[in-house]
């Protein structure tokens, strides 16, 4: 995936796929023109050498308006080049912000983790 610019679009939509309505497919075609608008967009990787690692991750505390569940996501880069991301309905419901907000740090912790021993 190099466009993280449609991926929470693409995710969110993605939920819906074993019972589609009208709006969904407003949406899928709104995003394909999206993409038909914006050629040239995409991940851009520097040329300049720095191989420190730095990490930023974020919650949506109960932001699903269904399951009442929080959206974690984060983005890993090495140097100035944005290597991996996700965003992600947490598996439970979290009672608090802060509840949210650590379970994102784990998660983001443990990709950093796996991302330097590779």
């Amino acid at each position: 995936m190099t466009r993280p610019d449609i991926s929470f679009s693409v995710q969110t939509l993605s939920q819906f796929m074993q019972k589609p309505n009208k709006s969904h497919m407003e949406a899928a075609l709104r995003i394909v023109r999206y993409i038909k608008n914006q050629p040239g967009q995409g991940i851009l990787l520097s040329s300049i050498y720095n191989n420190t690692v730095s990490a930023y991750c974020d919650a949506d505390w109960a932001a699903c308006p269904n399951s009442r569940k929080s959206i974690s996501g984060y983005l890993i880069k090495l140097g100035y080049s944005l290597t991996t991301w996700k965003s992600k309905k947490q598996t439970t419901v979290s009672r608090s912000s802060a509840e949210a907000e650590y379970r994102s740090l784990a998660s983001t912790v443990a990709e950093v983790i796996w991302a330097c021993l590779v």
